[in-house]
């Protein structure tokens, strides 16, 4: 268990795994192609890496030169990235989602000169706003390029041809290279998704990033035997750490989804044993699974609720180490008529989901725990590269985000906020001293922004973000997290936002299950043309309201939920309603919807 090889840098990181897999055939990534799972082994990625290296040296590239990657998960985004830092220059990631304008942003702050991009849809954002980006020397594609007289557009096969004809008379060279950075020296420069005014570029070092690689390791058992299955974007630390980083330090195999769409289907061909994602997964999977219970008849969900049942009597029984034969055949009998078959939907041969990004419900975690899927929760921020807490699998708190790894410091502020020091915290913003010194105290504590506490087991528990919680007109203080994370429990909620900031009681904007809510309409008899009828019907708003006031009855009478509107559009990344981790823009969407809002109080 830990790291394949020893390494204090990310380039050799990768020269001595390199080293170490050549010529034993193992593939390091797989992808979708014509239909079917492919692979590229270690000697297969390194000449492409060393190829893509030398071409943009061909081109200039440079130490502490910019270069920006703009592209879904394919093995082409690692190749650029250590390709560039081989290189000792900085590579700015890009989301796939992002406008036009919003790149050009990070093109002109980031003082990108070299861009990569994937395809002519990504290409063309680029080439509307070049004209502004008076830095930007070449554009380099994924796809092959269509016929351009623009010698500063290539694409992937003209920069491996102008790299074999350099790396022929210095065949030595990329190994050099690969040697070259230090730790201290500066890796990336990731632009957060703030949602409030402009993005800031985080300076993660290679050091930064062993850090947290090694730190991780020692809390998430990956190692050289594991297949990981890689869908969120790489372009955000958490699976930039955690999906590629860790997973390539460990030895492990990286296939990529074809997208988020496709993970149910990609898990089925892949069969990885971990995967990376966030809590909106298991979301939709339970809320996929309740529907599909509660379509059979009663003799089937009788059999279901006492085989999750007979799960979390036997998951308790195994922690107090009093599982007995009793048990033991029971849960085999659950296991064999429904426990099993949940567990083949990830491809059968999952050890642990690893969820970070957003907080997991307790409810959630410990239904999976009950038919057999781990899921490890871990905590950070892109400034901490990303990774400060993490649950184990052999320790480990629902509810909680786990202990700070082996070399990471974390206290509580006396406001309640979460402070955490040590190799992992970023060297600053790029350009904007004033928001450093913000962010980083005169003793080197990293201010999180996120309100929390320690467990008496030494476990973190966050209650929310710092800029989340809010006051009421009564002067009380709320944290919405932990009641959205209660009402989204409801068969009818798909997504949910809290409002109550300054105002007399709270209310909430809901996106409602439409499959759940259109079977609900069909039994109930109710007609309607489209969903903007569905949702003002008042029977299903009776309903809806039935089954929160259900779920909320235990809060204080200031946390519950008095009104809501229902949405017939959900929040989305391509919108702009949501981060690419998938967390709600609360500013955003609270403007976008400001009408619906104040009619709630009116």
């Amino acid at each position: 268990m830990g790291v394949a090889v020893e390494f204090n840098t990310l380039t050799e990181m990768f020269a001595r795994l390199a080293k170490k897999y050549a010529g034993t055939g193992r593939e390091v990534y797989r992808y979708k192609l014509e239909g079917r799972y492919v692979g590229i082994t270690y000697d297969e990625f390194y000449e492409k890496v060393e190829l893509f290296a030398h071409g943009l040296h061909s081109l200039g590239a440079k130490r502490g030169e910019k270069i920006a990657i703009l592209s879904e998960n394919r093995p082409e985004w690692p190749m650029a990235d250590i390709a560039s830092l081989a290189l000792s220059a900085i590579d700015v990631p890009i989301f796939p989602t992002l406008t036009a304008k919003q790149i050009e942003y990070i093109l002109l702050n980031g003082d990108v000169t070299i861009v990569v991009v994937s395809n002519s849809f990504q290409l063309n954002k680029v080439q509307r706003i070049r004209e502004n980006v008076k830095n930007l020397r070449y554009i380099i594609t994924m796809n092959p390029k269509e016929d351009s007289k623009d010698k500063s557009l290539l694409d992937y096969s003209e920069v491996f041809d102008l790299g074999r004809r350099q790396r022929d008379k210095h065949r030595d060279q990329f190994e050099k290279w690969l040697h070259e950075p230090k730790p201290s020296d500066i890796a990336t420069i990731i632009y957060t998704s703030g949602t409030t005014g402009e993005p800031k570029g985080v300076m993660l070092t290679h050091g930064n990033f062993v850090a947290n690689i090694k730190g991780a390791l020692d809390q998430i058992p990956i190692t050289q035997d594991d297949s990981l299955l890689s869908f969120l974007p790489i372009s955000h630390s958490f699976e930039r750490m955690a999906g590629y980083y860790t997973a390539l330090s460990a030895g492990a195999s990286v296939s990529y989804a074809e997208s988020i769409e496709t993970v149910a289907q990609n898990m089925m061909e892949v069969k990885p044993t971990v995967v990376t994602t966030v809590p909106r997964l298991f979301e939709r999977i339970y809320a996929l699974l309740m529907k599909n219970v509660e379509s059979g008849s009663a003799t089937k969900q009788r059999i279901f609720h006492w085989a999750v049942g007979v799960g979390k009597e036997y998951v308790a029984a195994k922690k107090k180490g009093v599982a007995g034969p009793i048990i033991r055949t029971k849960y085999s009998l659950a296991d064999k008529l429904v426990l099993s078959k949940i567990k083949a939907r990830t491809g059968g041969r999952i050890r642990f989901f690893v969820s970070g990004g957003a907080a997991l419900s307790r409810e959630l975690g410990e239904f999976f725990e009950s038919v057999g899927i781990m899921i490890v929760e871990g905590y950070g921020m892109t400034e901490s590269s990303p990774v400060i807490t993490a649950n184990r699998a052999d320790d480990y708190k629902f509810g909680s985000v786990g202990k700070p790894l082996k070399n990471v410091q974390v206290k509580i502020a006396d406001d309640g906020e979460i402070l955490t020091r040590g190799p992992h915290v970023m060297v600053g913003y790029y350009k904007n001293q004033e928001a450093t010194n913000e962010s980083i105290d005169k003793d080197g504590w990293l201010h999180t922004g996120d309100i929390g506490h320690f467990d008496t087991d030494g476990f973190v528990v966050i209650t929310d973000r710092k800029k989340h919680l809010f006051v009421n007109s009564g002067g009380k203080n709320i944290a919405p997290q932990p009641i959205e994370s209660l009402l989204q429990q409801s068969k009818f909620v798909d997504q949910i936002l809290l409002i109550g900031d300054k105002r007399r009681f709270n209310t909430a904007l809901i996106v409602p299950d439409f499959d759940y809510l259109k079977d609900f309409a069909d039994q109930h008899h109710v007609k309607y043309q489209n969903e903007e009828e569905l949702i003002n019907d008042e029977k299903v708003n009776e309903a809806v309201r039935k089954d929160i006031n259900e779920l909320q009855k235990d809060l204080a009478k200031y946390e519950q939920v008095r009104r809501f509107k229902l949405l017939a559009a959900p929040f989305t990344i391509e919108n702009g309603d949501l981060t690419p981790t998938m967390k709600v823009k609360r500013k955003v969407v609270e403007q976008k919807y400001a009408d619906l809002i104040n009619s709630m109080y009116n």
